[in-house]
């Protein structure tokens, strides 16, 4: 998968991403993996707008989700979702985007909903 930077505009953060447009890679997503560097994630382009729901179905890494707009409006965040659980998270808003990153980066880095990321150009919408 090709790596992109992904960075948040009002907090200085940036991460590197995995690109995800597949939605068999989609379905895989982080599973089975024991561990990610914190500067490391993995972005969902999911080419749709709607309200995206995820789970942590054989997924060992706790995570931050961050639900991103066409725009780069991100419109909400789950924090810390439970490992290996097969409960879906939302957060009631439309999306395009996910980008999964390790659990308590967002609050380590400032990054809350209404902050805008600047998306990377391999990013379709």
């Amino acid at each position: 998968m090709p790596v992109v930077r992904v960075a948040v505009r009002d907090a200085g953060a940036r991460v590197d991403a995995e690109l995800v447009s597949s939605p068999h890679d989609a379905a895989r997503g982080l599973m089975y993996r024991r561990s990610m560097p914190e500067d490391r994630g993995m972005l969902f382009d999911l080419g749709s707008r709607d309200d995206h729901q995820f789970w942590m179905h054989n997924t060992c890494i706790p995570l931050d989700l961050l639900y991103i707009d066409q725009d780069g409006l991100i419109v909400g965040i789950v924090e810390n979702a439970p490992t290996l659980d097969d409960t879906s998270r939302g957060v009631g808003c439309p999306s395009t985007l996910v980008l999964e990153v390790n659990a308590g980066w967002a609050r380590r880095h400032g990054v809350r909903a209404g902050q805008f990321i600047e998306l990377p150009p391999e990013v379709t919408h």
